[in-house]
């Protein structure tokens, strides 16, 4: 049996503001944005090729906002980098280590991102 990961969700305190940082800085695909009823809205996007989708919204996520960590991989991590650089994006230099190669960026409330490239791994 295949357990897949499909969905993470991530607290936010400002649903628009998320929205426009993932979709337009990072360059995430929106895939839905639905207010259910006035206390739960759903925002559902997705990083270019990857099965696993991100959630944010309100009345999702009963944690604060900023304790998320998610991580990435990439085929290059040179071209990632420059990527979310070239979109205004805060990022971290490259830094190669044993255990693959990382840049590090956070959205908005803190919630810390790691995009990985495995050098030893086809594709990243």
């Amino acid at each position: 049996m295949d357990w897949k990961l499909e969905l993470a969700f991530i607290p936010v305190s400002d649903v628009d503001r998320s929205i426009d940082f993932y979709v337009n800085k990072v360059g995430f695909h929106l895939d839905y944005d639905q207010r259910v009823n006035e206390n739960l809205r759903f925002v559902q996007i997705t990083p270019p090729g990857s099965a696993c989708s991100i959630a944010f919204g309100e009345g999702l996520a009963p944690v604060p906002p900023g304790t998320s960590a998610l991580q990435i991989v990439v085929g290059n991590i040179n071209q990632a980098h420059d990527e979310l650089a070239s979109r205004g994006v805060a990022v971290s230099d490259v830094q190669i280590l044993d255990w693959g190669h990382f840049v590090r960026f956070e959205d908005p409330d803190g919630n810390r991102w790691a995009i990985q490239y495995l050098p030893n791994r086809p594709n990243g």
